[in-house]
């Protein structure tokens, strides 16, 4: 029997049910096709509430959390639970415990080093190259997604802010034209979130705020076409990048 970390009024407790969209399309017939979209649909929204948790510390590293419980919780079975779990163990968030459920992994800060080593070798380069032959305009467009990441970071809004960090980095980096490269990229921003940021709240709001003023600073740089500071930006946001 799977165990959990934490009943009754732990994490996610007050997360709402999770409700299934009618199927509009014309694609999906007869009752397997709806069972199918319908399972879709949950696992996808439990997907999303249990990533949400993860950056926002409602989930704690180390500890073990049962699928049945959690299902209890989102007001769904077990499965779409399970599922939303396995997807997250593939990602590196958490580790499968056999006939307990799913244990949140414990990060180390050489691994978030590592992490953000790598994504430095990855989007340094690009982003350097994307500063010299992307116009202006484009630039340009992308002001409300750094404004959003300086709102969320305002509001101390941990699982926002990761939502609006990802958009952020990966629509400077679509301007490449390589989804397999936002792909990979996007796959390891995401990892390098899940560590939760302990520690007081005004602490971790000042951490978000600087990341994201820096965002602003980059795109400033950018539209200028001050490829130096662009490229002594874009450097020091990965160095102090951490788990954001």
């Amino acid at each position: 029997m799977e165990q959990t970390g934490a009943r009754g009024a732990g994490p996610l407790a007050g997360t709402p049910r999770a409700r299934v969209p009618e199927q509009a399309g014309r694609e999906a017939r007869g009752p397997a096709a709806r069972r199918t979209v319908r399972r879709n649909s949950v696992r996808g929204q439990i997907l999303d509430a249990l990533r949400a948790a993860l950056v926002g510390g409602e989930l704690t590293p180390g500890e073990v959390y049962s699928a049945p419980v959690l299902g209890e919780r989102f007001g769904v079975s077990a499965t779409p639970v399970r599922e939303a779990m396995q997807q997250l163990a593939i990602e590196g968030a958490v580790e499968v415990v056999p006939n307990r459920g799913f244990r949140v992994v414990e990060r180390g800060a050489r691994e978030l080093g590592e992490l953000a080593e790598v994504r430095a070798l990855i989007e340094v380069p690009v982003m350097l190259r994307l500063a010299r032959t992307v116009p202006t305009a484009r630039w340009s467009e992308l002001l409300p997604l750094a404004e959003a990441t300086v709102t969320a970071a305002a509001g101390g809004d941990l699982a926002r802010y990761a939502e609006a960090d990802r958009a952020f980095h990966g629509a400077m980096l679509s301007l490449a034209g390589n989804r397999q490269l936002v792909q990979v990229a996007q796959d390891l921003h995401r990892r390098a979130q899940w560590p939760l940021v302990s520690g007081p709240v005004s602490a971790r709001r000042a951490d978000l705020v600087a990341d994201a003023a820096e965002h602003m600073s980059l795109l400033e740089a950018l539209i200028a076409r001050d490829i130096p500071v662009v490229s002594t930006l874009v450097s020091e946001h990965f160095a102090g990048a951490g788990g954001l």
